[in-house]
């Protein structure tokens, strides 16, 4: 299902340049803008990046926290990562994404040593709704669709959509990778997904309000497998505070980890 681009390189949402630096294909392009990106892609261009820096044998990210304090320009970026600690188990890595000499995204992550191959399988959430059958494009209420929601394929239980308020559940997979001529990883795919967690839970009336997420949070307490991956999301919002999305992330396994993310809300 991929297409064609970048003079007959495969379509993705990135093109390595080398040296850290990335071009942004229109893919990228979140609901809100065309020229700002949604920020599934650039987290998941950051957790590639972390994987990467000095691999360990037997570790791997258990959680990954994305702060965002400025959109992501659809535009050339600048990937860096360094090591805060390393320890014996446990190691602490930090990234950035730089546009323009911005920092436009930040990234926290803890790798760890997998745990060993006695330690019991527990997962006392119930499974999700099969994944249903191919479905035609899904509509947005006021959103540039022609970029991320466009580059995913999303699949809802019968009744259910973007459009729909209230908690929510879909399936969903990327039609194109994440960097050009690369395989994804377990990781990177659910990255991509994870930032789409409160638009799965749209509680929140974001036409009527400006709700912006600040950051995401990824904690997996297994690698996913497959392609497909299903977010159970729901939003908990106060007066006078602000709002709380909180999602489960399953595979065709079934639960595999958690997102949370602060929602800003203000009226426009």
């Amino acid at each position: 299902m991929t297409t064609t681009g970048f003079s007959g390189v495969p379509d993705a949402f990135y093109r390595d340049l080398g040296g850290g630096r990335f071009e942004s294909t229109r893919h990228t392009a979140g609901p809100w803008s065309p020229k700002a990106q949604h920020a599934g892609p650039p987290s998941a261009l950051l957790g590639r990046a972390l994987q990467r820096h000095q691999p360990r044998e037997g570790f791997r990210i258990a959680r990954v926290t994305l702060d965002i304090p400025r959109p992501v320009p659809v535009d050339e970026l600048t990937v860096e990562v360094r090591t805060v600690r390393a320890g014996a188990r446990s190691e602490l890595l930090e990234g950035e994404i730089t546009a323009h000499g911005q920092v436009v995204m930040l990234a926290r992550a803890w790798r760890v040593t997998a745990s060993p191959a006695d330690t019991p399988t527990l997962r006392p959430e119930p499974t999700p709704p099969p994944l249903p059958g191919p479905q035609p494009p899904h509509t947005l209420r006021g959103a540039n669709l022609d970029g991320y929601v466009s580059a995913m394929e999303w699949r809802w239980p019968a009744g259910s959509d973007f459009d729909r308020l209230g908690p929510g559940t879909a399936w969903a997979r990327q039609r194109v990778p994440l960097v050009a001529c690369e395989a994804d990883t377990p990781l990177t795919r659910a990255l991509t997904l994870a930032d789409s967690n409160w638009a799965v839970a749209f509680e929140l009336d974001h036409v009527r309000q400006q709700v912006i997420n600040t950051d995401v949070t990824l904690a997996l307490h297994r690698d996913p497998v497959g392609e497909w991956l299903c977010l159970s999301a729901a939003t908990t919002a106060s007066p006078a505070g602000s709002g709380l999305a909180l999602g489960r992330l399953d595979d065709e396994l079934g639960d595999c980890g958690r997102v949370l993310q602060t929602l800003f809300v203000a009226e426009r």
